[in-house]
């Protein structure tokens, strides 16, 4: 008689394989860990990686590649710089995360230097990486005839998001001030430094102290999170909605940009440097990203679910190093390959531009996906004995040792002694 297969003999042997590594994670995760935090971090990068695709264009005219916006071309889009601006969740989540490592790094008896060590390092290393990579590309594309403009546009589009690298490490170092900070101090610097300069026809070079005092509100709030100090839902309901309306009345009434990211040729720009309406628009974002934090738990409860989550968290910093460059390679290779394509190399001045990106984005997504496969072991680095490295564990399926992300709490262990630190961008 002819044997019937079991159920799990059945199932393809990729789902076999997902499910067995959404198991090896799950066991390697530590119990009192509060999967929202990574959550939030995986909406964070990836609201950053899909907002760069679809309002960043290469346009090729006369040879050379310029850099482009649907939302200079097409207003009706703005709502999606609203979508996928989510900087002030990254610093948020930073300054939670931020705020706990530090505080168990004191129980530890870890000094501040080696602390701030060890966190710079794991930030810039695959930092490195990327600007050797591009070092290389810079005079390859020189020396292969491309013009000195078009390799102009390509560096800009790479080395300009490092920008937030720098103040990211900046407020890092200052953790332990921040933690006693309120968030309204830095809020009130914000307000004074607009009302000086649109107020009072102040210099444009005061907009750069928002630079830091502006995403200081939302690290200072995220400060506050990790030592306990939000734990009610009535904080995000006050954030969202007060957030929410003054940056609305801003907009209508106080002549900011409705655009939440930079719009070539618009007089003012929301982001660079931050003013007041990104500000409090980023004060909505963290009341949001609060308020979700229940369900994000139910749902990332799901053993495949987290394992999704804490895969994106593992490569958040090559994710964000190198979307840009997928991005531009897929262009430049089609435009030598095929010439100019739509939705790709032309204007995106109409809805068939952005249809036709919206196709892009998977051959985008494949393009980043070879990028971390040949970079993510950067951002890896070395296990290293004693506390607080990254102790590998059995890997799935690939015997390298999997690896997820692990909250600064001396003294706990994970299931199998499968430790992993906790990880930012």
């Amino acid at each position: 008689m002819r044997e019937t297969p079991r159920p799990e003999m059945a199932r393809p042997r990729e789902t076999v394989r997902i499910r067995d590594l959404a198991r090896r994670i799950e066991a390697a995760t530590p119990p009192g860990r509060d999967r929202a935090v990574d959550g939030l971090r995986t909406v964070a990068i990836l609201g950053v990686v899909l907002g760069h695709w679809l309002v960043t264009a290469l346009v090729a005219d006369s040879g050379t590649l310029r850099a482009a916006s649907p939302l200079q071309y097409q207003p009706g889009l703005t709502p999606v710089s609203w979508v996928f601006q989510t900087l002030a969740v990254f610093f948020l989540v930073g300054g939670q995360m931020g705020a706990k490592s530090y505080d168990g790094a004191r129980a530890r008896g870890v000094t501040y230097r080696r602390w701030l060590r060890a966190r710079l390092v794991r930030l810039f290393r695959p930092v490195a990486a990327v600007l050797t990579v591009w070092a290389v590309a810079a005079g390859a594309l020189l020396g292969s005839g491309a013009s000195l403009s078009t390799v102009y546009t390509l560096l800009k589009l790479v080395l300009s998001p490092l920008w937030f690298l720098l103040v990211y490490a900046a407020l890092t170092a200052a953790t332990p001030l921040v933690a006693r900070l309120h968030p309204l101090w830095p809020l009130a610097v914000v307000l004074h430094v607009d009302l000086v300069r649109f107020g009072f026809d102040g210099p444009a070079w005061l907009g750069w102290i928002n630079l830091a005092a502006g995403w200081l509100v939302p690290y200072c709030l995220g400060a506050a999170w990790g030592s306990g100090r939000l734990r009610g839902r009535t904080a995000g309901w006050v954030l969202l909605t007060g957030g929410a309306v003054v940056t609305a009345g801003l907009i209508l009434f106080g002549g900011y940009p409705a655009a939440m990211v930079g719009v070539p040729g618009a007089s003012i720009s929301n982001l660079n440097p931050p003013t007041l309406a990104a500000v409090t628009f980023g004060l909505a974002q963290c009341g949001a990203a609060l308020l979700l934090r229940g369900p994000l738990r139910r749902v990332l409860a799901r053993p495949v679910a987290w394992a999704v989550v804490a895969l994106v968290n593992l490569a958040a910093m090559t994710v964000f190093l190198w979307h840009q460059t997928a991005m531009m390679a897929v262009s430049v290779t089609t435009l030598r390959l095929a010439g100019p394509q739509t939705g790709l190399h032309t204007v995106p001045d109409g809805p068939g531009w952005v249809l036709a990106r919206l196709c892009w984005l998977p051959v985008f997504a494949a393009a980043l996906l070879i990028c971390w496969a040949a970079f993510h072991g950067y951002e890896a680095g070395r296990p290293r004995k004693g506390g607080g490295g990254v102790v590998r564990g059995g890997g799935p399926g690939t015997g390298g040792g999997s690896r997820i992300v692990r909250e600064g709490r001396p003294g706990k262990q994970a299931p199998q002694a499968r430790h992993v630190e906790q990880r930012s961008v």
